[in-house]
């Protein structure tokens, strides 16, 4: 695995762009969703009421596009009433969020090395625009990205590479010099089929699941030595970052 990582990500060099999922890649936010869909679905008997376990989250819910989680979760209700049940989550995760929500150790070192070497970024995510602006707001990072795509706002969303496609599009980044931080095996699906290499965080899914994904590299986070390592041999030089 680490002799394919390394030349992957090395064929990258210049690097000129990196993309970044939100939920559980610039943040820890699965444990928030998880309490707030644990919450609700309880309420509604769900399960005939009895609480989902994390086991279930991670392999049923865990970087789901809304749209889709209502059909998986709610087979046999009418998806606008689904779709409630979806909006009264999100409602309830905003609540939350506030006082919960931290970045992924190492964030904020990465941002200012990302604008030290001028590089084009955007976040591409799955969430609904309103818990994305409101996570981007909490982590300090609204001005940091230039470009918010929404998965739902797209003709597809994740697993689907419409959002990372229109990414690329919308910042004007090649493929060939731009690689994805995400973490859930939907998101790596979206990123290898949009022909981007993925960095995998293991924020909270199995190792094994990110891989079977497609993902190039796994980090703990982006303190990860192997991660620093990648970005010293793929980084601009210097002549390149001025030009800018």
């Amino acid at each position: 695995m680490a002799a394919v990582t390394s030349s992957t990500l090395s064929k990258l060099a210049p690097l000129e762009a990196i993309l970044f999922d939100i939920d559980g890649t610039l943040c820890d936010s699965d444990p928030i969703h998880f309490c707030a869909f644990r919450e609700l679905l309880q309420q509604v008997g769900f399960n005939n009421g009895v609480p989902i376990s994390e086991e279930f989250y991670s392999a049923n819910i865990s970087g789901g596009h809304n749209d889709d989680l209502a059909r998986v979760l709610f087979p046999d209700l009418d998806h606008d009433k689904a779709m409630k049940f979806m909006d009264d989550k999100e409602a309830l995760y905003r609540k939350l969020a506030p006082e919960q929500l931290v970045a992924v150790e190492g964030l904020h070192d990465l941002c200012r090395w990302i604008e030290d070497h001028k590089l084009k970024r955007a976040a591409v995510t799955n969430a609904p625009r309103s818990n994305a602006e409101l996570m981007l707001s909490l982590l300090g990072l609204t001005e940091f990205f230039p470009v918010l795509v929404i998965g739902s706002e797209c003709d597809r969303a994740k697993p689907f590479p419409d959002p990372y496609l229109k990414a690329l599009e919308l910042i004007g980044a090649s493929p060939d010099h731009t690689f994805i931080f995400e973490d859930s095996a939907s998101g790596i699906r979206a990123g290898v089929a949009a022909n981007v290499p993925v960095v995998g965080l293991t924020t909270r899914n199995p190792e094994k699941v990110l891989q079977d994904a497609g993902a190039s590299l796994l980090i703990k986070d982006f303190q990860d030595p192997k991660l620093l390592s990648i970005l010293e041999e793929i980084k601009p030089t210097v002549a390149a970052v001025e030009q800018v």
